[in-house]
């Protein structure tokens, strides 16, 4: 049996790591062969696996937990990918600020199950607006100089480096970013792209599909340094069904934004941070919103937003937040009362949890 292509997808919070995966998805599905997707967070109820359902991409999830500590796992869901939907290439992302996979995944792949399983290089997604935080401007988007480093980490690890929502930028600047990460991680291939626009994907998927990983030493230094980095983040997510009380439908759309406004400007009362807040947001029959929010000082981003007034909604809430887990409990549960109050809505929650990323007995 020909070997199965594996490749692991980090980057930061908010880069745009699952758009990349379904555009590249969707672009192997039909020039190289089937082509699945695994996503991997900490906690449960994802957006990201909602996401790609609704693209018609082939998706498994693994929760609770980064792959790094799953291999097991990990290894049955590529397997069963393989099997049971005939996909030839497999890609995970990991955790918004995880590093060490390589090391973790990709090393002890190669090693037990090298016969089974070819390993693509490992990619890095970044985009202009965080890599503005490590370029010679040192751009202050108010996040905690431990998460910078953090980003400098995930560069260092990649076989190739992926500047993500070049859409949004002129020429030139293109040429200054990629300039810079050339100083910055010589010898790392760069490409450009914008998944949103579905440009690039083509040269990146010849890349990954033609090349392998260099499966070189990366090892995490787990110092004092590290451990206060992943300290400062709090992992938030909940999945939730909101009907109007008279049964009418009504602009939903005004709901998630007023929504995660709502959620932005606790945040700011309480001088913390949210490096990257997605929602999903469905009412079923295709319709459905995905927004994202990668900071209290940025306007709210919509890959998609319902067509139709609704009378009910089922949503699911991801959170990665600079703020301790109690005060960001309270201030998601305040955001969700006043839109209730708001659009008379009644409002059943299924599913909440909230954690540091070092809480004891996560």
């Amino acid at each position: 049996m020909e070997p199965i292509r594996f490749m692991v997808v980090s980057g930061f919070l908010g880069a745009g790591k699952t758009t990349t995966m379904i555009a590249l998805a969707e672009h192997l599905c039909e020039t190289y062969g089937e082509a699945a997707i695994i996503a991997n967070d900490l906690g449960a109820n994802l957006v990201d696996t909602s996401l790609t359902r609704v693209t018609g991409c082939t998706v498994a999830e693994i929760g609770n937990e980064c792959i790094c500590y799953q291999m097991d796992n990990l290894v049955d869901q590529i397997r069963r990918l393989r099997d049971k939907s005939g996909a030839r290439f497999v890609m995970s992302d990991i955790p918004g600020c995880g590093v060490g996979a390589l090391d973790h995944v990709y090393h002890p792949l190669a090693r037990e199950h090298g016969d089974e399983f070819t390993l693509a290089p490992f990619t890095v997604i970044t985009d202009p607006e965080r890599l503005r935080m490590i370029m010679p401007e040192k751009a202050d988007i108010h996040l905690p100089e431990e998460l910078v480093y953090l980003l400098k980490l995930q560069l260092e690890e990649a076989d190739l480096v992926v500047l993500n929502k070049c859409d949004l930028l002129t020429e030139a600047d293109r040429e200054r970013y990629v300039d810079f990460l050339r100083t910055a991680v010589p010898d790392i291939p760069i490409i450009c792209i914008s998944a949103r626009e579905r440009t690039g994907i083509d040269e990146l998927a010849r890349f990954v599909t033609g090349n392998v990983s260099a499966l070189k030493n990366f090892s995490v230094r787990y110092d004092e340094k590290f451990n206060e980095a992943e300290g400062k983040l709090t992992w938030y997510n909940r999945r939730l069904y909101l009907k109007t009380r008279d049964g009418g439908a009504i602009d939903m759309n005004a709901v998630v934004d007023d929504l995660i406004e709502g959620i932005r400007l606790g945040l700011i009362e309480r001088k913390r941070n949210v490096p990257h807040l997605k929602t999903f947001a469905t009412a079923g029959e295709g319709d459905y919103s995905k927004a994202s929010l990668i900071g209290v000082d940025y306007d709210i981003e919509y890959a998609q937003q319902l067509a139709e007034p609704h009378e009910n909604l089922r949503m699911i809430i991801n959170a990665r937040a600079v703020c301790e887990a109690r005060p960001l409990t309270r201030l998601m549960d305040d955001a969700l009362d006043e839109v209730c109050d708001r659009y008379d809505l009644d409002c059943q929650v299924f599913f909440t949890e909230c954690f540091g990323m070092t809480d004891e007995g996560r």
